[in-house]
């Protein structure tokens, strides 16, 4: 399903367990591992629910660098970001920004379409493998 640049899929794990297979198939893929934030756990410590949501932050230069090199102002949206939540059934999803639509956003969709396409289907392969 994809909506406003948004790219989600269900998962068959729970969040951690999603992001856990995300972040080590990335990291299998030659990619760096920036950040993973657990929201949920943001929320405990504030006093406040939210049902599991976790959010990992990884890239690679060599595919974000060329959108950069066409508009340094994608930089705001890279490195890329993958956010598992859990509804309130239950089930679980796997979302992700759609590298085509962040290019058409920076008005530099044509120049980088061969670079996006690739991330694209990078992005897809991660998301299949760590929600299969």
């Amino acid at each position: 399903m994809a909506t406003n640049g948004l790219v989600t899929i269900q998962s068959r794990h729970g969040v951690k367990e999603t992001i856990d297979r995300l972040e080590a198939e990335a990291k299998a893929k030659g990619m760096t591992i920036f950040a993973r934030v657990d929201h949920a756990a943001g929320a405990t410590a504030a006093g406040m629910a939210l049902r599991p949501t976790e959010l990992v932050v990884f890239g690679n230069a060599k595919a974000g660098t060329p959108l950069m090199q066409a508009s340094q102002a994608i930089g705001i949206d890279l490195p890329l970001k993958a956010l598992a939540w859990e509804d309130d059934a239950g089930k679980v999803w796997l979302t992700y920004n759609d590298p085509a639509w962040l290019a058409a956003r920076h008005g530099i969709d044509r120049a980088t379409a061969n670079v996006t396409a690739a991330m694209g289907a990078a992005l897809a392969s991660l998301a299949q493998h760590a929600a299969a």
